[in-house]
């Protein structure tokens, strides 16, 4: 059978054939091919997360909005785009409501008090920015190119922040008692050091205590910022040890930020311990 006639002489097979070759030259060929590369590689890598995590997505746009943080929107093309700042605030609720449960099966003797530290303990930045570093989450994560030059990959508040947004997306996409055992295999570790009564002094204790024993005082903190919107805000507080600044957190409450700039400072105290002078008493 002969091939339709188009206006103009040429067959409508042979128009179809041709137009493809022209869209895919040059720079057009070339973003093409970047588009479908970038395609390929972002299914292998939410594959490879699926699997780390241990959960199977029915949705997996709701892993992928989880990875994308705020900074990447300023940069990103892709229209409809959303931060994973909702899904952070669900999985927090979430992750809340786990931990609590867990804590309050594993020790019925304990009163509110000893619940709520034991809590704290699971659920601060500086916990949850391990677990998501043993799940590399900081790879998969969506910075724009300032963030990324600034070790955002790397930042724990970030780390957590994210942990939390999966957390939520595991939720919506695969209900309560899936999200329970993923939060209950991220946490393992430190639910077993709780779970033997090794709950490390949390971090201003220990800032505490080192200042004492060198400078008989008392840390300072102060609140140099706070940026984002009512539901995801984030406070950045510098600790001053001796008139001296030794640490700056970031975190969604001051305590929190608090706590990180603590650890800052802590970690500093001990790098310089030796040449440090002692208090005189």
């Amino acid at each position: 059978m002969a091939p339709a006639k188009g206006h103009g002489g040429g067959s409508r097979y042979a128009a179809v054939q041709r137009q493809p070759r022209q869209n895919l030259t040059g720079e057009s060929f070339r973003a093409e091919f970047s588009h479908l590369r970038a395609q390929t590689l972002e299914r292998r890598y939410l594959a490879q997360l699926q699997r780390a995590l241990g959960v199977k997505f029915k949705d997996a746009s709701l892993l992928e909005q989880a990875l994308v943080h705020r900074s990447y929107l300023n940069e990103a093309r892709a229209q409809g785009l959303e931060s994973n700042e909702r899904l952070e605030f669900l999985g927090d609720a979430v992750l809340g409501l786990v931990v609590s449960q867990e804590l309050c099966a594993t020790f019925p003797e304990f009163d509110e008090g000893e619940l709520t530290r034991l809590k704290t303990s699971l659920i601060r930045w500086e916990t949850l920015a391990g677990a998501a570093e043993r799940l590399s989450l900081g790879e998969h994560l969506l910075l724009g190119r300032g963030e990324e030059s600034t070790g955002g990959r790397q930042r724990p508040s970030n780390l957590a922040c994210v942990l939390e947004a999966v957390i939520g997306a595991v939720f919506l996409d695969r209900g309560l008692n899936k999200t329970r055992d993923l939060i209950l295999r991220c946490l393992a570790p430190d639910i077993a050091r709780v779970e033997t009564g090794q709950v490390a002094l949390d971090s201003k204790s220990r800032l505490q205590q080192l200042v004492q024993s060198y400078w008989h005082e008392t840390p300072a903190y102060r609140t140099v910022d706070a940026s984002g919107p009512d539901h995801a805000k984030v406070f950045t507080v510098e600790v001053q040890v001796a008139g001296r600044a030794l640490g700056c957190g970031s975190g969604r409450s001051k305590k929190e930020a608090e706590s990180e700039a603590a650890s800052q400072a802590v970690d500093a105290i001990l790098a310089s311990e030796p040449a440090l002078p002692q208090a005189s008493n």
